[in-house]
């Protein structure tokens, strides 16, 4: 592992960071910015934020990093959410940050939610990208489709592994985080979480459909955004996008950037 001192300059550091039982892949971009922390898609990695990176520019210290089994990231016995929640503590802890500003797309955007709902004092806000809206989509029914979609998708996956485009996850472990963000994602269980929320939260929504999605099924996922900005005044829909949920950072980085500019700007009592 590389020495972890906080980069007083724009000097990029990357190198491997101890937890539990594994070790993530963190890159930080030092300089005196506003650190901002991006938290992947369930799959993805990394380097899915760097048009937003670019975008906003080296006036903001950029920390990503890779989940467990993702990217570069080292396997681990434990893939749950509370994992996932841990994982941020405990990249801020090695790179010395106090406070930051999440941003999370998709399983991300849950992860930044929870995090920013357990750390008002640490949390500068949220950006909520295409996830943690309240919807009850997770039935026994979809449950079995899950589990046998990642089944059929069990000979081939290990065969994608080696261009970083899957996690090094076995099918089942890969079903059972799916499902348990089905549950998180219940109103029962997501509502009171967002309605705890006390810092500023965007969310930037897309127009079209996810993958795996029938339908108008993830337009009926969004809609369930309405009741969440009624009942807490700190979370606003900052954009709707035209993008699809898969494309939304390739394709609508500049909305996700002015977002967290709106974050960092009422924090800062700017607006």
């Amino acid at each position: 592992m590389k020495k972890n001192s906080t980069p007083a300059t724009g000097t990029t550091w990357t190198g491997m960071v101890p937890v539990d039982d594994t070790a993530l892949a963190v890159t930080d971009t030092g300089g005196p910015g506003i650190p901002v922390v991006y938290l992947n898609g369930q799959f993805a990695t990394q380097g899915y934020w760097r048009r937003v990176i670019a975008e906003l520019g080296p006036g903001w210290r950029h920390i990503t990093y890779d989940e467990r089994a993702r990217g570069k990231s080292k396997r681990s016995a434990d893939y749950s959410f509370e994992a996932a929640v841990r994982d941020v503590d405990a990249v801020l802890a090695a790179r010395g940050v106090d406070r930051a500003l999440v941003a999370g797309w998709s399983y991300g955007a849950f992860v930044a939610a929870h995090w920013a709902g357990r750390n008002p004092e640490r949390a500068l806000g949220a950006v909520l990208v295409e996830g943690a809206q309240p919807y009850d989509w997770l039935d026994e029914a979809m449950e079995k489709r899950i589990r046998k979609l990642f089944r059929r998708m069990g000979w081939f996956l290990p065969l994608l592994r080696p261009t970083g485009l899957t996690p090094r996850m076995n099918a089942e472990q890969m079903a059972n985080t799916n499902i348990e963000l089905g549950r998180l994602a219940r109103e029962s269980e997501l509502g009171p979480v967002l309605d705890g929320i006390t810092v500023p939260a965007r969310y930037v929504v897309a127009s079209g459909a996810s993958l795996g999605s029938k339908g108008d099924e993830q337009e009926r996922i969004r809609a369930g955004l309405d009741a969440v900005t009624a009942r807490n005044p700190n979370i606003r829909i900052s954009a709707k996008v035209a993008s699809n949920h898969d494309a939304i950072l390739k394709k609508d980085f500049a909305a996700i950037a002015e977002a967290v500019r709106e974050v960092a700007a009422h924090d800062r009592g700017e607006q």
